[in-house]
């Protein structure tokens, strides 16, 4: 039996002049599922979270949190959930732990201080200005205001942002931790490899729709795996064996295939039969990234094929996806 703690149905999101950034995007996240939102900048991330977390109501559609509307019962379910925004915006002059002691205040049931910072690794740091710490020390302060009331659910809006690759371990072994204790989350990030090792399931927002959903393993599956290969001098690509449907430039191979086990077979068989040595042979499912990229692209040149999108559009879309992927 299920426990569902988010549950999102048809919901919209609209502006002044007509601009819609959210346009029907349904789904549920379970208690002790880390669910994880991703898109481009503009897919509608900001937007969907807003309404989740009761900022604003929605245009249209139905939002509930621990089966409450978090706008109109924003009193009920706001001590209930921790949020970490992409910037925390804390005085500049306090120190990290008369921060900590400040949000204590309006906190219901808050930690103590010092079990906080030593949660997300700021207990060394609890003397020093916030002005004074790195952007990854400001983010972590920023998770730590999120944790402090014990949050049954928690948003986290790019957290490991500014963090150095250390720090995002940490932190991804710290929400893992949560997760185990029950602790529901939902995750927006750019970095792919971050919702790969985190997400239980992740859903995928393109212009306001969400265009797929299911586990990391489910969206993954959705495209082609690849063999790449380098042929011997001499060897056309042409000696392939036709099924496997080989793409060359020169002596580089490269096999797209939904069939990975049955065609590396089938290749390495080849291989063995004719006594050719494939150097760097190279095979592996598509990674989220590659899936999220082409996802982004096919639903492109769809816009584009029924004329809702012209070249500028597309190539600003371009621009979005080579950032998130930069960002890995």
């Amino acid at each position: 039996m299920t426990d569902t703690v988010i549950d999102v149905e048809g919901l919209r999101r609209g502006y002044a002049g007509g601009f819609e950034a959210v346009r029907g995007v349904s789904f549920s996240v379970e208690r002790g599922e880390i669910f994880a939102l991703l898109g481009t900048n503009g897919a509608g991330k900001t937007s969907t979270v807003e309404l989740l977390e009761g900022l604003a109501a929605p245009t249209g559609g139905r939002v509930r949190v621990f089966g409450l509307d978090p706008y109109t019962r924003r009193a009920d379910v706001r001590p209930r959930t921790g949020v970490m925004l992409q910037e925390g915006g804390f005085p500049s002059d306090l120190t990290v732990a008369e921060t900590v002691r400040m949000w204590s205040g309006v906190t219901s049931a808050a930690r103590p201080a010092p079990e906080v910072l030593e949660l997300v690794g700021l207990g060394a740091r609890s003397a020093v200005r916030v002005t004074q710490l790195s952007g990854g020390e400001r983010r972590r302060l920023d998770l730590a205001m999120a944790l402090l009331g014990r949050p049954e659910v928690l948003f986290l809006d790019e957290p490991t942002t500014g963090m150095d690759p250390e720090g995002r371990r940490d932190t991804w072994a710290l929400v893992r931790e949560l997760r185990a204790q029950g602790t529901t989350v939902l995750l927006t990030t750019h970095y792919l490899e971050e919702a790969e090792e985190l997400a239980d399931r992740l859903g995928i927002l393109h212009e306001g729709e969400l265009v797929l959903s299911g586990t990391p393993a489910e969206v993954t599956a959705t495209r082609p795996a690849r063999i790449r290969f380098t042929l011997p001098e001499g060897m056309p690509a042409g000696r392939l064996p036709l099924a496997l449907h080989a793409a060359a430039h020169g002596r580089q191979v490269e096999i797209r295939t939904g069939r990975l086990q049955a065609d590396l077979g089938a290749l390495l068989r080849w291989a063995h039969d004719t006594g050719v040595e494939l150097a760097g042979l190279d095979a592996r499912s598509a990674s989220l990234e590659e899936a999220f990229l082409e996802i982004a692209r096919d639903r492109r040149r769809a816009a584009g094929r029924s004329g809702g999108a012209d070249g500028t559009t597309e190539g600003a879309g371009d621009a979005a996806d080579t950032t998130m992927a930069r960002t890995r």
